[in-house]
């Protein structure tokens, strides 16, 4: 039992990181840097990206340990007796790990090669490639995270 609420709480932990993460970048970051000049701004985000991206990438790890661990250990019938917004998490997440596995090795790794280029027009092109879909994943996380806190209700 101790395990199972373990893996929970990390998995928890995992997605409140990666969601917020995005949340505070699009809604917070993004507006209060537009008034910067285009240089000083995407020299910032090269900044950002590479400290948020770690953060993604190891809750990437814990969400897929920690959420197919959670079913192992045999959460409402084990991996093959979960309900529906167990489904709906698995699909959602599996789509935002694709997702962000093409921005960081396309998107991103083209905003980081154009600015050390010297490429400022380009290296703002990839950094939109780069905001699009974390918006997307922004969209989805939030619709996972309600999916993951109500789901358990949705049988009443």
């Amino acid at each position: 039992m101790i395990a199972f609420v373990l893996a929970l709480a990390i998995h928890t932990l995992a997605s409140v990181v990666w969601v917020g993460g995005m949340f505070f970048a699009h809604m917070i970051l993004r507006p209060s840097v537009l008034e910067m000049a285009p240089a000083d701004r995407l020299a910032l985000w090269s900044r950002v990206f590479p400290r948020f991206f770690r953060w993604v990438w190891a809750s990437i790890a814990a969400l897929l340990v920690t959420g197919y661990g959670v079913l192992l250990l045999g959460y409402r019938g084990g991996i093959a007796g979960g309900a529906l917004h167990i489904d709906i998490m698995q699909a959602v997440g599996l789509v935002m790990i694709g997702n962000f596995t093409y921005l960081y090795f396309g998107p991103y790794a083209t905003f980081r090669r154009r600015l050390a280029e010297g490429d400022l027009p380009g290296a703002a092109e990839s950094q939109g490639r780069v905001r699009m879909i974390v918006t997307v994943n922004l969209v989805l996380g939030l619709f996972t995270t309600a999916v993951g806190a109500t789901g358990t209700l949705w049988a009443y």
